[in-house]
């Protein structure tokens, strides 16, 4: 009896001495475990991130591609009903500046700011197909079209400056124009759309052409979105679109 008892207290005695709390080696390799579990973790949330980022550019640069792509489509079919007409005529779209660049049909005289009527009528032969463009194609990522005129390197800057916000003007003074006797005239729809979506620019002699009968012109520049769409202010309600006064130059 005596030595049952003493195994019993031997026993007892060992199973106190066993330590309760894990070793330290235990408990730092469980904080790595943690640790790595932790990094795994953001570091995917991170690497997510990135990819559905690269996956919006990706689609953003394609939508613009698109767009691009029906801008040339429409310069060439234009271009087409004209087939007798100079190079120098042809409208031209620049993908890699988004410009449209209307060559001699959207040419001044020097210091002037005037279009003849076959140069207007052009123009708004034109301009149905660009809106059409922004609310098919370019429905998503398309935001304004801003005309842009030109000077060539004669007189002052300032002077330069004024004459080429006239010529962008007179572009939209074009457009909202009386149509000529056998043209189709452009809807009140179509209007309003023009004034929501054209904005005008002039850049003096900034920006010359090789010749300066070249450089007196107005391009017109597609501004996108960007991969977060702004928000642009929209036009007054429809209405009287007034009228533009003839300049005296």
């Amino acid at each position: 009896m005596f030595g049952a008892r003493g195994a019993v207290r031997r026993r007892s005695k060992d199973e106190a001495e066993k330590p309760f709390w894990i070793s330290f080696a235990d408990l730092m390799s469980a904080l790595m475990v943690l640790f790595l579990v932790v990094m795994s973790v953001a570091l995917s949330s991170i690497t997510k991130k990135l990819t559905d980022q690269e996956v919006k550019q990706a689609s953003h640069a394609e939508k613009i591609r698109i767009v691009m792509n029906a801008f040339h489509a429409a310069a060439d079919s234009f271009n087409g009903l004209h087939p007798a007409a100079d190079s120098t005529d042809f409208v031209r779209v620049y993908s890699d500046s988004n410009v449209i660049n209307f060559g001699s049909r959207a040419q001044f005289s020097f210091n002037s700011s005037l279009l003849n009527s076959s140069q207007e009528q052009l123009l708004r032969e034109f301009v149905p197909k660009i809106l059409r463009i922004a609310d098919q194609e370019g429905k998503e990522v398309l935001k304004r079209m801003v005309v842009e005129g030109f000077t060539d390197r004669q007189g002052t800057y300032l002077g330069n400056l004024d004459l080429s916000l006239d010529r962008s003007q007179r572009v939209l003074c074009a457009l909202f124009a009386a149509p000529l006797l056998g043209e189709q005239p452009l809807s009140v729809a179509q209007l309003v759309r023009i004034r929501t979506l054209f904005m005008v620019g002039g850049y003096s002699f900034n920006s010359t052409k090789n010749t300066p009968a070249e450089s007196r012109r107005v391009e017109m520049r597609i501004e996108f979105y960007g991969i977060e769409k702004d928000s642009v202010r929209e036009s007054t309600p429809s209405g009287n679109f007034g009228t533009c006064a003839v300049g005296s130059r």
